[in-house]
């Protein structure tokens, strides 16, 4: 390869790095990864590990950039996004939707290829947040995050199905972990950018239900994803020190979250929008241990 062929591909790469949301979808493979993990440990097959990393990165990067694609005209009206490829222009809306599509494609089919139900499942985690959640539901109804929740569940319940098989009760406490911090991450987001919302004409839970009813809701979510995550690592046969700095670290969540309810500060919410994120980064890499 040419190096003004190289210096294209990078260029391009840098381009596309922002659409695919390297953080989050970087925590979703992490989920993905601790899902398997926590049904085959040690894990001995690594081609299977490799496998399951490119096909979660390839999904979940194909369907963050379809998202992207579908809402570059509400990007371009919030202050926050305004700047990102799609919507600054930066980058073709049909080259971008070609993009998504092949990656998404490729990590579905790649899915498949190693297990029908782990393919299916990951197929179904897509089709939820491109199709029910971006495209139908977002604009809408604030309530359309329940199903960006459900597909935010499903790499951790599709690594889990993989490694054993088949699906189980632990499983889906572990998605179940997954929707229900999912408010914790985005109904703090969502205040934080309450006006940027508000200009793009988005619904959301404060511009719906006021900021009180929303850091409620954020609270009660906190507290049961605590309690699904600490079920499942139980049920997995989790070691009690490992336990117990699981119960900390949700200690430490349910405590912001009951902070933003009694003393509501912007600094306090943007706390508990990090410690979430901290939270279940952590939570994953004690499944993996």
């Amino acid at each position: 390869m040419s190096q003004s062929k190289i210096e294209i591909l990078k260029s391009k790469i840098r381009s596309y790095w922002p659409l695919i949301k390297s953080l989050q979808t970087g925590l979703l493979v992490a989920t993905g990864l601790a899902g398997y993990m926590s049904a085959r440990c040690p894990v001995f097959n690594l081609g299977t590990m490799v496998g399951l990393f490119v096909s979660l990165m390839a999904a979940i990067s194909g369907s963050t950039i379809l998202n992207m694609w579908w809402d570059r005209d509400i990007d371009a009206k919030m202050c926050r996004t305004q700047k990102r490829p799609l919507a600054s222009g930066a980058i073709d809306p049909t080259e971008a939707l070609r993009v998504g599509l092949a990656l998404a494609t490729l990590g579905v089919a790649l899915a498949v290829a190693m297990d029908a139900l782990y393919g299916l499942i990951i197929f179904a985690g897509l089709f939820f947040d491109v199709v029910i959640y971006s495209m139908w539901l977002k604009r809408r109804t604030c309530w359309g995050i329940i199903w960006g929740g459900i597909s935010g569940g499903m790499p951790i319940l599709a690594g889990r199905a993989l490694g054993l098989g088949s699906l189980d009760w632990i499983g889906a406490l572990l998605a179940l972990g997954i929707l229900f911090w999912i408010p914790t991450h985005i109904l703090t987001f969502s205040m934080r950018y309450f006006n940027d919302y508000k200009a793009a004409g988005v619904p959301t839970f404060p511009s719906t239900y006021g900021f009180a009813v929303t850091r409620a809701t954020i609270a009660i979510s906190s507290i049961f994803a605590a309690l699904a995550m600490g079920w499942a690592a139980w049920g997995i046969g989790m070691e009690i020190g490992y336990l117990r700095v699981l119960f900390v670290l949700s200690s430490g969540l349910l405590a912001l979250a009951l902070a933003s309810v009694f003393q509501p500060t912007e600094r306090v919410n943007f706390g508990l929008f990090k410690y979430a994120s901290l939270y279940m980064l952590a939570a994953m890499l004690l499944l993996m241990v």
